[in-house]
């Protein structure tokens, strides 16, 4: 899984990506032109059981919103990434996924979205509709208000921001590159992201 250099690859608008990213290795996610949410997902590469569970990564952050120095914990409590850098700040872990069933239920539009994109990127791995978990969102937020009110808030991010993630395991990570146009996430309008895998320090 080790690489010696960096390796660079571009996630059209609405395409799903997966990649095994190796221990010690750093995934770059770049927002190249702003305004893009990237829905995440990610697993033990050696057992795919174990995966992202964003109750032990709140709870161990005490925030709901991520950025550097937090780390993204498994159902077992392991440590699957460690957030290294994040010109953004304050990434969504309660928003979830977007979805067919999803879309047509808030608003009577049943159009594609990450979960089918999820499905598609996992299923090369025998994975499928019960391994998709509540994800993180990069570059998106969800704010809750005093009475516990929360809404999907107009994407904010800039061209090139990007955050960075150190694999403390290998890691199979899996991004939708969100399709939705139906609410402001993307400001109604999907656009391409870059993602990188950089080699581990020696």
């Amino acid at each position: 899984m080790r690489r010696d250099e960096p390796d660079s690859e571009i996630i059209p608008a609405r395409a799903h990506w997966s990649r095994f990213v190796g221990k010690g290795e750093t995934l770059r996610i770049v927002d190249t032109h702003g305004q893009q949410a990237v829905d995440f997902l990610c697993y033990n590469a050696a057992d795919p059981e174990e995966r992202y569970h964003h109750p032990n990564t709140i709870k161990k952050a005490g925030r709901i919103l991520l950025t550097k120095g937090d780390v993204l914990y498994s159902d077992r409590a392991r440590p699957l990434f460690t957030i290294t850098a994040d010109s953004f700040g304050g990434h969504d872990t309660i928003g979830g996924c977007c979805s067919q069933p999803s879309n047509l239920m808030l608003y009577g539009v049943s159009n594609t979205g990450c979960r089918e994109n999820f499905l598609a990127a996992l299923k090369p791995y025998g994975l499928g509709w019960r391994d998709i978990v509540p994800n993180v969102n990069w570059f998106m937020t969800v704010p809750v208000g005093a009475a516990g009110e929360a809404a999907i808030a107009k994407g904010a991010s800039k061209p090139g921001d990007h955050v960075d993630l150190r694999a403390e395991m290998d890691v199979l990570a899996v991004i939708s590159n969100c399709p939705q146009v139906l609410n402001p996430c993307n400001n109604f309008n999907p656009t391409a992201i870059e993602v990188i895998v950089l080699p581990a320090a020696s």
